[in-house]
Formats: C-alpha cells, sequence, structure tokens
C-alpha cells in the first residue's frame, strides 16, 4: 500500500528532483513556504521548500521502483536502513505539513523539539492543525510543526486564543 516517505536531495536540487519524478508518473511534494528575503536593501517574500534538502513521496515502494527513485538526478537517498526497510512518514504528519503549505502564512524555521504542550488550532484556515505550542506573548503562540523523521520544525505565529490543548 502506499505510504509517504522523505526524499533526501542535494543542496538547492528539491524542485529539480520533483519534476524529474512528476514527469516519470510519481507523487511527489515539495513544500514550499513564503518567507522574508533581503537583496540589495530590499524585503520581499520569496518561496522556499519547507524542509531545505528533503521532499516527500507518496507510493507503493518495491525493489523496482526504489532503484528508480535512487537514480534520479539530485537524489541522495530515500530515507530507511534499505529498500524493504524504509522510514515511513504518519500521514497526520503529511497532512499537517500539506495544511500549512497550502495557507502561505509565513513561517520560520525552528529547531526541532519533541517535548512540549501539543496544541489544536481551533478556528481560521488552519483549524484542525496539531503542533507544539510555546508561548511567546500573552496574545500570540508560537505553534512548531515537526517531522520526526527529518527531525525539522517549522514555526508560525498563531493567535493564542485560537488554539486549544489537544
Amino acid at each position: 500500500s502506499e505510504s509517504w516517505y522523505a526524499l533526501w536531495t542535494h543542496t538547492h536540487c528539491e524542485q529539480h528532483v520533483r519534476d524529474q519524478l512528476v514527469r516519470a508518473g510519481y507523487h511527489a511534494f515539495l513544500p514550499t513556504v513564503d518567507v522574508w528575503s533581503r537583496r540589495r536593501g530590499i524585503r520581499r517574500l520569496i518561496d522556499v521548500p519547507m524542509f531545505p534538502g528533503y521532499l516527500f513521496l507518496r507510493h507503493a515502494i518495491d525493489k523496482k521502483s526504489y532503484c528508480e527513485v535512487s537514480r534520479v538526478r539530485g537524489v541522495v537517498r530515500v530515507l530507511g536502513e534499505r529498500w524493504d526497510c524504509l522510514a515511513r512518514i504518519p500521514d497526520e504528519e503529511m497532512e499537517a505539513i500539506e495544511a500549512v503549505a497550502m495557507a502561505r502564512e509565513p513561517v520560520l524555521p525552528y529547531p526541532y523539539l519533541k517535548e512540549g504542550q501539543r496544541a489544536r488550532i481551533v478556528t481560521g484556515p488552519l483549524a484542525g492543525l496539531e503542533g507544539i505550542l510555546l508561548k511567546s506573548r500573552l496574545d500570540k503562540g508560537l505553534l512548531v510543526l515537526s517531522v520526526h523523521l527529518l527531525q525539522r520544525s517549522v514555526a508560525m505565529s498563531v493567535d493564542a486564543t485560537a488554539v486549544v490543548p489537544a
């Protein structure tokens, strides 16, 4: 059955790898986010990979498809022990990543963490999204979305009144 897997890519090759996989008929997902960039003194929003160096693949991987995917230019490897023992990413984590990518809310890279209070957003475009809430100010909280396999997280500012314990 189909599962989500993470592909580790060479630096700045995420989009190129995604395009090759899609052309080959694979369901590849490269979540991107808007971040502020300053070039020559001008601030602008740019679109960057949510998890630099990684993209996701939904597929029922067998030896043949594993070899095909591994041979794609720019792929370092599929995360896991070997082709028949790959690290699956839980659907709930992928659904949360898809929701954040679709909402186009600016996010900040955030140090990966496992501890902290799990929270769920209850109002707005991200309602239902769960993550770890860190209080920053009384009116605003910071919701951290983590992918445990990659040991990477992103953080977004949320209205504290829109969040309940999960």
